[in-house]
């Protein structure tokens, strides 16, 4: 479990994932070098990374949740070869370790952006059913934290924290991305705090030129900053999906109120017949049974609910790690 130190460093990770340790320090009433090592010790112990990704919008991109039932000796290999892809965001196991949930991204241009979908599964051996649903629109997610963890920090030490805009933003949307601009993304999504001078060595540009593309992308809001933890450190023993019928009337209040809940991490209007689905993360089953019945239920609109407890996470939010740039500080 962690002490209010460990929770408000996370709080403040989310709200700037490249905060200095200094400024954290600062504004947590600690040393620079205390934060610093209740990073790594979060890093090594709790699975604490900071990730930079891409928004879906910006890159161009579609979402889907993708739900695969496969044969008992086949669930966990195919899971992570899922995991292992660089189109997929997050992958889990549930319901007995037959059931793979997984989030995928796909080009909404490309003739072959659909290559997971139309030739990839169907030609996997072990899968025995496939649903797909395109995310419409995500209400928690992304850029929009699960409460969970920034509930520690004060308004004024939020506002400490917040990253300064650059003085000069560009005039009008942003192009798409080029090809460094990739390369610069995908240096962050495996480390958020990579320095500058590993990603000045990785896209060729001089430390200048990217911390100002850095700063361009993230004002624009085509570049965010989440992070990956074991919630379990965090009292969360219990992660569920739900997935929910609403009436397409009552579909945007439901969601609209269902993002004001502090046990949901997650919530996205999707295609077909569940057309809201939702992370539940509880200290345990009681504690699940009771938002269920309690605050869930109460809502009017929800004709149907179906619940899918999640037994393994393979992939959280950004790619599988691999050996880290040095971070800053």
């Amino acid at each position: 479990m962690l002490d209010e130190i460990d929770r408000g460093l996370v709080h403040a990770l989310h709200i700037d994932g490249r905060a200095p340790f200094a400024r954290i320090g600062a504004v947590l009433g600690v040393s620079a070098q205390t934060v610093a090592r209740r990073y790594r010790r979060l890093r090594a112990e709790a699975g604490l990374r900071v990730v930079g990704l891409a928004s879906p919008g910006h890159a161009g991109q579609v979402q889907w949740l993708l739900r695969l039932t496969s044969v008992p000796h086949s669930a966990q290999d195919l899971a992570r070869a899922l995991a292992r892809r660089p189109d997929t965001s997050w992958v889990r196991l549930a319901s007995g370790g037959t059931e793979i949930l997984a989030m995928v991204r796909t080009p909404s241009d490309a003739s072959d952006g659909h290559a997971l979908l139309l030739h990839d599964i169907p030609r996997t051996a072990g899968i025995t059913s496939v649903s797909a649903h395109s995310v419409l629109h995500v209400y928690v997610g992304g850029p929009t934290t699960w409460g969970g963890r920034t509930d520690v920090l004060t308004e004024e030490q939020v506002g400490q924290l917040r990253p300064e805009k650059p003085e000069s933003a560009p005039a009008g949307p942003l192009p798409p991305f080029g090809e460094t601009d990739r390369v610069l993304l995908d240096a962050l999504a495996h480390d958020g705090r990579a320095g500058l001078a590993d990603l000045a060595s990785a896209t060729g540009w001089s430390p200048a030129t990217a911390a100002r593309r850095l700063a361009e992308l993230r004002s624009s809001g085509a570049l965010f900053f989440d992070i990956d933890l074991n919630d379990s450190v965090l009292g969360a023993a219990s992660q569920t999906l739900l997935w929910m019928s609403v009436e397409p009337a009552h579909l945007d209040r439901v969601a609209r109120a269902l993002a004001g809940h502090g046990e949901l991490a997650f919530v996205a209007a999707t295609t077909g017949p569940m057309n809201l689905v939702a992370q539940a993360v509880c200290p345990g089953p009681e504690a699940l049974h009771t938002y269920l019945t309690r605050r869930l239920a109460p809502l009017p609109g929800i004709h149907t609910l179906e619940t899918t407890p999640v037994l393994r996470t393979l992939k959280a939010t950004g790619p599988l790690t691999r050996s880290p740039v040095h971070p800053g500080p």
